[in-house]
């Protein structure tokens, strides 16, 4: 059965740090581009960065340009999102998901989705 797992989120105050994980079982991640995408209450889903089968390309958008890093083990079949300078408005269910080689931020284009996992940055 294919799956994605994500975990890493937590409760953590302005300015912290958080790292991500997306891990795969069923199937070998290297072959796919693997996305983050994350939910607010009352937002749409939104893309926040992603990275291609062979990492040579990764995409951020612009709100964690800077601040956020994407990278994948491929020995592991896992992708991290490390997330520095954490602000409020960063709060939000984040998911992983995977399509063919090729990039995207777009949430229609991706094959699979994890569950998520809840990022809350309070004080």
């Amino acid at each position: 059965q294919l799956q994605l797992v994500e975990s890493g989120g937590g409760l953590v105050q302005p300015g912290g740090s958080l790292r991500l994980s997306c891990a795969a079982s069923g199937f070998t991640l290297r072959y796919y581009a693997v996305a983050w995408f994350r939910q607010a209450p009352g937002k749409e889903r939104e893309g926040v960065s992603c990275i291609s089968s062979s990492g040579g390309s990764r995409n951020y958008a612009d709100s964690v340009k800077g601040r956020f890093t994407i990278s994948r083990d491929n020995v592991e079949n896992t992708v991290y999102l490390q997330m520095n300078s954490l602000k409020p408005e960063d709060t939000a269910v984040y998911y992983c998901a995977q399509r063919s080689k090729i990039c995207s931020l777009v949430v229609g284009a991706m094959d699979y989705w994890g569950k998520g996992t809840q990022v809350t940055v309070s004080s």
